[in-house]
């Protein structure tokens, strides 16, 4: 197959700050010099080389999996993140990386309309939702011509009751016939304080595999197939709630994506957060990815980093995971930071939407 489907990557690099000038994590002005397309791409350019030497190098100082695997680097995309798709697609083709030598996930159903403006009019949006067929059948063509041979999952953006996603079965027919046609996995993102009502609502998608045209006989025997394979969720140190529906759908058999590790910024703010870093001895990113990765519901994380320093910074997390899961007093560590960081789900919510662009 030419599609590699279980990176065992559990950091990946989301590209939502890389693809366009705007976004709404905190302090990022001192991160970023230049915000023209140029400018943008070199900088992505170069966090992507960080990842995937990084990875290179966990794969010289580990020994083989068991099953022969390595790690490969992970990218997150979405059509809405700017040009992210373009920036990865150049960048792959350009390094000539083959597609089983890299893992990409991007979305759909968000269109990117700030026109690489980083201040917008009062109320002006920089994206739009749209998860209607047709605008499904636009964005998937506009992935696949940035880096259709290298997807392996392709994500509702953004899914919500009111947009109609969980319940429109023809978009439904239509995502799974673009599983079946293309080999891409399929999953769903979420945000706000009812992410863990959508992700249980999303479990509950089944579509039967006669619908397809392109079924093999061997995959008709199988009279239903759940629609999603994975689900890309808001979980931190502060917004803890989605937890156990994270654990019904791990022991569903989805895929566990978490998005906005560090909330934006916002979690690098608590002393209780740099109390702890200091007791384990590590960066204070590091330890909030770090208890993400040391979740019961085994997710795989999402980093935001824009430069390469922060890169190395978040994917320290991996060592931290290990000793908050395998010492007594990474155990503790852990405990103590989930309890007394946690916030009300509504509040953080508030908090977010509130967040300048």
């Amino acid at each position: 197959t030419l599609f590699n489907f279980t990176s065992k990557m559990k950091i990946g690099l989301g590209m939502a700050a890389l693809g366009r000038p705007g976004y709404i994590n905190l302090q990022r002005n001192t991160h970023l010099t230049s915000r023209t397309i140029e400018g943008m791409q070199q900088q992505a350019n170069a966090v992507i080389d960080e990842l995937f030497q990084q990875c290179l190098e966990i794969n010289k100082s580990t020994p083989a999996e068991s099953d022969g695997g390595k790690i490969v680097p992970w990218l997150d995309c979405a059509r809405s993140y700017g040009l992210s798709e373009k920036f990865v697609g150049e960048y792959l083709r350009e390094n000539n990386v083959r597609p089983e030598d890299v893992y990409v996930s991007s979305k759909w159903g968000y269109t990117y309309v700030a026109d690489w403006k980083v201040e917008l009019g009062e109320r002006e949006p920089h994206e739009v939702k749209d998860h209607s067929l047709e605008n499904f059948m636009k964005q998937v063509q506009e992935t696949d011509s940035h880096i259709g041979p290298y997807l392996n999952l392709y994500q509702v953006h953004s899914a919500t009751f009111d947009s109609g996603i969980l319940t429109n079965t023809q978009v439904h027919e239509a995502l799974h016939k673009c599983r079946v046609e293309k080999g891409w996995k399929l999953g769903l993102s979420m945000s706000g304080p009812n992410q863990d009502e959508i992700i249980r609502e999303a479990l509950k998608i089944n579509v039967g595999d006669e619908q397809s045209t392109t079924a093999t006989p061997s995959t008709t025997k199988q009279k239903h197939t759940r629609l999603f394979d994975s689900v890309q969720c808001t979980y931190n140190i502060l917004e803890q709630r989605p937890s156990p529906a994270l654990m019904e759908a791990h022991n569903a058999g989805m895929d566990i994506i978490i998005k906005e590790g560090l909330a934006n910024g916002r979690a690098l703010l608590y002393p209780k957060l740099a109390e702890m870093a200091r007791r384990v001895g590590c960066s204070t990113d590091a330890l909030a990815l770090g208890a993400i990765l040391a979740q019961p519901f085994q997710p795989r994380v999402l980093s935001g980093a824009v430069t390469k320093e922060q890169l190395r910074s978040n994917l320290d997390a991996l060592s931290v995971a290990e000793k908050l899961m395998g010492t007594e007093e990474g155990k503790e560590v852990l405990k103590e930071l989930m309890d007394e960081c946690k916030m009300e789900s509504e509040e953080y919510w508030k908090e977010r939407s509130a967040l300048k662009w």
